[in-house]
């Protein structure tokens, strides 16, 4: 088997829609795409379309001067005195109509630069808006993450370039139907001839349209895997190991490989294309020259005049281009409508959670967190994260999670903050199920550090400030914030304090060691004064023990209003909560205080004696 039938195989076929369905959902499209450019800036639009209009109408009108032209010039060879002059006014409004021309297609294409910036601003913003609403369910389904790629991938210019095709279409079959009038006034048949010599270019558009699908389809994903490849090859975050294990030409064979995988179909697709695209040319070109001898014998023989020939060649001559242009603008209409279905099913996309409700207080304050007989269970996963647990929190405990990785600590996290919905049972804050909780108040009452939080390039300031969007910007609340994570010590060291650029995106960036930025995320946890419940997900796995124990010295003072949750694989901290839950499967093995585990001698005990014989 050859190369290209490995490559061939390689591109997993996709079911085209019937033709009556793929035109009906062009028709759409094409009318959103008009709709979505036409609400961006009505006057850039008015514009590009009636200097479209104008353009339309130009070439037909300078083929008629030009026979006239040429009919007053033969008129004035035979002795009429007036014909000259005439001749002369024809010349002058030829040269007017060419002038206009080239002005409007100016015009046009200036306008249609800042109409493609303005709508370009407004797609990639549209997306943004939407990715902002998507749940983290959502950004964890490869499908649903292709769609968002793909969206973005050519928003800054697919919208208005299909609308700009569109109006080039039009404007290209106004000007073939204008033509075709002015030979028809020649010979019929003649206008039967161009018709038929663009039917072969039709029909090769058509038959590559599985193809471009095909291709369309699969390219998504293994493009995003290149990118991948390309960031981890070329990115600080990546360079220490990659060095290190010298993964540099095995991740580089694999970007060669997919490079090679997509550019071996675009080169069969691109040299067909090709190749038909000659024929076809070939064959109108033939049709061009057939009727242009076939004018010139019929002026040679007396049986049409030569301003008839002058016209005819005229028009012919227009009229291959102008076909030419149609059939091309046809086939970029079809990748453009690849691209705005892409789009338009991005932008209709349902969350799988939904929104919340509209309640931002419960029945019953003070009663806490209660998670009753919840399950959830990942797409695809064999077994579920957390199986049947319960568990209740009053307000203004303490509660440490322990439990081995994968136990569904972070899970239970995730599905107390409403980043995920539970498969089955229910969570209630306050008496009130999450679900019917206004989503904004909700998250008002829960500060978090995740153990796998963000490092922004952004000032340190704000790395802090982005637990609290209302106050991002508050100095007075960042340097409170930061006294509670115990962060001062790194920020004072730092050469503009609180306005120091950290990461290496951006001029003057700072790096900090990975137990520095968790002191900072620790003080983003604090920013959200107004929070009652404050979620700990291992917020000091990258400290070094005196740091870790000064932070606990404070944990229960910092928290006293406040419940908490802590998750650590340290026992020596979780001995300070009020409680301790043991996660094991999904889920509460064992429930207590520590001193009250311990007594029993069940998985927590032979866990804290264990990591205790580390220390001796």
């Amino acid at each position: 088997m050859s190369d290209d039938d490995d490559d061939e195989e390689a591109v997993p076929e996709e079911a085209l829609p019937p033709w009556p369905e793929r035109i009906r959902v062009a028709l759409k499209d094409s009318r959103r795409a008009i709709g979505l450019i036409w609400s961006t800036h009505r006057g850039y639009a008015s514009g590009v379309l009636g200097l479209s209009a104008i353009g339309a109408l130009l070439p037909a009108s300078i083929a008629w001067a030009g026979r006239a032209l040429v009919e007053a010039v033969i008129r004035s060879a035979q002795g009429d005195p007036g014909a000259r002059a005439e001749a002369l006014r024809w010349v002058a409004l030829e040269l007017v109509l060419v002038m206009v021309m080239n002005a409007s297609t100016r015009a046009e294409r200036a306008l249609g630069e800042l109409l493609r910036a303005l709508v370009g601003e407004r797609v990639n913003e549209d997306i943004l808006v939407k990715a902002v609403a998507l749940d983290l369910a959502d950004f964890e389904k490869a499908e649903t993450y292709d769609l968002m790629t793909k969206a973005r991938r050519e928003a800054s210019y697919r919208p208005i370039m299909h609308v700009t095709n569109v109006l080039s279409l039009a404007q290209t079959l106004v000007s073939l139907g204008a033509l075709s009038a002015l030979l028809y006034t020649i010979s019929g048949w003649a206008v039967l001839v161009v018709v038929l010599a663009a039917l072969p270019g039709f029909f090769a558009s058509l038959r590559f349209d599985k193809e471009a699908f095909r291709l369309f389809s699969w390219r998504t994903p293994e493009t995003r895997k290149q990118n991948y490849l390309e960031s981890v090859l070329a990115h600080a975050n990546y360079a220490k190991e990659v060095k290190l294990f010298e993964l540099g030409p095995t991740l580089l064979a694999r970007y060669r490989a997919i490079f090679h995988a997509l550019w071996d179909a675009d080169r069969r697709l691109l040299l067909s294309r090709a190749l038909t695209s000659v024929l076809v040319s070939e064959v109108g070109t033939l049709a061009f020259y057939g009727l242009y001898g076939w004018a010139v014998y019929g002026a040679a023989s007396g049986q049409m005049s030569v301003a008839d020939l002058t016209l005819c060649v005229l028009v012919l001559r227009e009229g291959q281009g102008t076909v030419q242009r149609a059939l091309g603008t046809a086939a970029q209409l079809w990748d453009d409508r690849q691209y705005l279905r892409t789009l338009f099913a991005f932008m209709e996309h349902e969350s799988v959670d939904g929104k919340g409700g509209g309640l931002d207080v419960g029945p019953s304050p003070g009663d806490g967190i209660r998670f009753e007989d919840v399950t959830f269970r990942y797409p695809d996963a064999d077994k579920p994260a957390l199986d049947g647990l319960n568990l209740h929190l009053p307000a203004q405990h303490k509660l440490a999670l322990v439990g081995e990785n994968g136990a569904g600590k972070t899970t239970l996290i995730k599905l107390l903050t409403r980043l995920y919905q539970p498969t089955s049972g229910r969570i209630l804050l306050d008496g009130l199920p999450l679900p019917e909780w206004n989503e904004h108040a909700l998250r008002r009452r829960i500060g978090v550090i995740f153990q796998d939080f963000v490092q922004y390039q952004f000032t340190v300031g704000e790395n802090i400030g982005v637990g609290d969007v209302e106050a991002i910007e508050d100095e007075a609340r960042w340097a409170e914030a930061a006294e509670r994570g115990m962060a001062n010590e790194v920020i004072d060291k730092l050469p503009k304090g609180f306005h120091t650029q950290l990461g290496k995106w951006f001029q003057d960036g700072q790096e900090l060691s990975l137990g520095q930025w968790q002191k900072v995320a620790l003080a983003r946890a604090f920013m959200r004064k107004d929070a009652d419940v404050l979620v700990l997900d291992e917020p000091t796995a990258s400290m070094d023990a005196e740091a870790e124990a000064k932070i606990f010295a404070r944990f229960r003072a910092l928290t006293e209003h406040r419940s908490a949750i802590l998750i650590s694989h340290r026992f020596s901290t979780v001995r300070m909560a009020d409680e301790i839950a043991v996660l094991q499967g999904g889920k509460i093995t064992e429930q207590g205080t520590h001193a009250e585990l311990m007594e029993r001698g069940g998985r927590y005990a032979q866990l804290f004696t264990l990591q205790a014989q580390g220390y001796r």
